[in-house]
């Protein structure tokens, strides 16, 4: 079986030559293990020296019982010549960063490869202890270029926007397949819905059992577990943490401690409110969308059965969060939503220093421009240079006063 091509490979080879460890983040199961892999595989086949250690393997583990212990394996292994070392599930060392650190400045002439789920010790400590020593790689799970690149065997590579512009009902049937099952690879990979159902509901309870248990203790793990389905169920609307503590059957404060913990462990993402009057516009509550589409659907009972057209809205409307998260990594851009006093609304705006950027989901095939009263309110209000209109099927530019508003269809985001 053809193996899922990821964009952030590339990237990860580019800075195999830098002295800087590379390190791995992102949610449990979306790769990472077989990223680095193909990496090992690449620099193998330059004729490199490689090792791969794994914290989850038994028989790795005593090699990281100190600095010294990896030390004396790697000269074992690789001698004192130049060298590459992954180091898979890095998360499980405690004090990792600590670790890495002190064997980094240890000016061994090897290169260091690490990954690990997104948890604490990773998101939190590691940026403190490896300042000026790392950078940072975020592995999401499968974006729809990737999924769509995988689907039609690589044949469009160059040109998905062409094959989408030309095959509209086939591109429109990868979509479908996209917002209900998501971007894990297990799952993409499975053939039959039955296996796709079970693929997802092990990644789930691992998620569960495994990252949740060991940061909040095994006791509370199902009480996040639930929190998760009640997240899944209000995708898209602002938080009231008041109503949902009292669901989730918490306090508010363990309420937001839990979701610090799932944004953490890239279960979610937060996006908080855009505003520069506070006396007409919303509270400081946040949005949360799912990193993954089908996990989403499946905590609430929807995976591989959406169907109704606002349920198929919430996730078109997740999808483009998550779009365009990806799209303003590692800038200075930040996302955020609008609401107002007198309820107009705007799904998201990207902002940069005064610039703004507002931006719309319609999970519709629209025949013209249509701009809502929201979108219309907000352009009179801040005068953009321009904005969006997410879409199915509709590519055509209106202006709007000053501001050019752009219809775009949903694989063609142009920000």
């Amino acid at each position: 079986m053809q193996m899922i091509k990821r964009r952030l490979f590339q990237d990860l080879k580019n800075h195999s030559a830098a002295r800087e460890i590379s390190l791995i983040i992102g949610p449990r199961q979306v790769g990472k293990t077989t990223l680095m892999k193909e990496l090992e595989n690449h620099l193998k086949q330059q004729g490199e020296r490689t090792i791969f250690l794994n914290l989850d393997f038994e028989t790795d583990k005593p090699f990281f019982a100190s600095q010294e212990s990896l030390v004396r394996k790697l000269d074992l292994e690789l001698g004192k010549k130049p060298g590459f070392v992954f180091i898979d599930e890095i998360q499980r060392k405690e004090n990792a960063g600590l670790f890495l650190k002190g064997i980094y400045d240890l000016n061994l002439p090897y290169k260091f490869i690490a990954s690990g789920s997104g948890s604490l010790e990773l998101k939190e400590k590691i940026h403190e202890s490896l300042a000026g020593r790392k950078r940072l790689f975020k592995l999401n799970p499968i974006g729809f270029g990737e999924f769509s690149d995988f689907k039609t065997e690589y044949r469009y590579s160059e040109k998905l926007n062409d094959f989408f512009a030309v095959e509209q009902k086939r591109g429109l049937h990868l979509f479908s397949d996209y917002l209900n099952f998501g971007g894990y690879p297990r799952v993409i990979l499975e053939e039959k819905l039955s296996e796709k159902i079970r693929t997802i509901d092990e990644i789930f309870r691992s998620y569960i059992e495994k990252d949740i248990a060991y940061l909040l203790g095994i006791e509370r793990s199902d009480v996040f577990g639930s929190l998760i389905k009640i997240l899944a169920s209000q995708c898209g609307q602002i938080l009231k943490y008041s109503k949902l503590a009292k669901e989730a059957g918490v306090s508010v404060s363990t309420l937001k401690n839990y979701l610090w913990y799932a944004e953490k462990t890239f279960s979610i993402r937060t996006i908080t409110p855009f505003f520069r009057n506070k006396r007409k516009e919303i509270t400081k509550s946040p949005m949360v969308y799912f990193y993954d589409l089908g996990l989403r659907n499946f905590a609430i009972g929807l995976f591989g059965n959406l169907n109704q057209p606002n349920q198929l809205g919430f996730v078109f409307q997740n999808f483009v969060a998550n779009e365009l998260a990806e799209r303003i990594s590692f800038t200075s851009r930040e996302l955020h939503f609008w609401r107002t006093l007198d309820k107009a609304e705007v799904d998201f705006v990207i902002s940069e220093g005064e610039a703004v950027m507002p931006i719309e989901a319609k999970y519709a095939r629209l025949k013209k421009p249509e701009l809502s009263r929201s979108l219309r309110n907000f352009i009179n209000r801040y005068q953009p240079a321009e904005a969006r209109v997410i879409n199915l099927s509709l590519r055509e530019k209106v202006k709007v006063g000053k501001t050019a508003v752009r219809f775009v269809p949903f694989y063609d985001f142009q920000i």
